[in-house]
């Protein structure tokens, strides 16, 4: 029996982060989703733990990791590389394990062609408005850094269509109700069907 991957994508300002690290914690789903740490070619930030939070990298080893084939998927975000170690992913997947990526929307379109059965869901916000005030609202993005955010979250929306869930994230303790509910659901529904085979 292999594992099952469960995607969350969404716009910058959509919360879609918070509502990763809540899913994690879940007494509800305990055991049953396995954190990857990504790798980063961004300067480490106050409170993260190398390892923890993310791997940090020169951008030289990144792009050397890159061409050996070591990310399932790796993305430019502005000035920064991130990228999905693919072993990682690989064995908790074999170990029969589910592993939970918080990736944005051209990562999860390269991540489901390798792995179709791939859970996608989407955290939106209700209008583009409430987006532009949340990032205003973070007090760390230039005009010019605010509105490419903006640009880049309105393609990004465009993208929910082509997920199975699309979760409206205007009451944080609401939207992770749903999301945690449709994630049980789902892994559910791989287990009941494993067991059929």
């Amino acid at each position: 029996m292999t594992g099952k991957i469960v995607i969350i994508s969404g716009p910058s300002g959509s919360g879609k982060t918070t509502l990763y690290r809540k899913l994690l914690l879940s007494p509800r789903l305990k055991g049953k989703l396995v954190k990857i740490v990504s790798v980063t070619t961004r300067l480490k930030r106050p409170g993260e733990i190398a390892g923890r939070d993310y791997i940090f990298e020169t951008k030289e080893n990144f792009f050397h990791q890159k061409r050996a084939g070591f990310f399932l998927e790796s993305k430019k975000v502005f000035e920064n590389y991130y990228g999905t170690p693919k072993k990682s992913v690989e064995k908790i997947l074999r170990k029969g394990q589910n592993v939970l990526l918080c990736i944005d929307v051209q990562g999860a379109r390269t991540v489901s062609k390798k792995y179709p059965q791939a859970i996608k869901i989407f955290i939106d916000v209700p209008t583009i408005e409430i987006l532009k005030k949340r990032l205003e609202k973070r007090a760390s993005e230039s005009r010019v850094s605010l509105d490419i955010r903006l640009q880049t979250s309105r393609k990004e929306r465009q993208e929910a269509r082509r997920y199975h869930y699309v979760i409206i994230n205007d009451d944080l303790a609401k939207a992770y109700k749903k999301l945690e509910s449709k994630v049980a659901q789902a892994l559910k529904t791989r287990e009941h069907k494993s067991d059929a085979c």
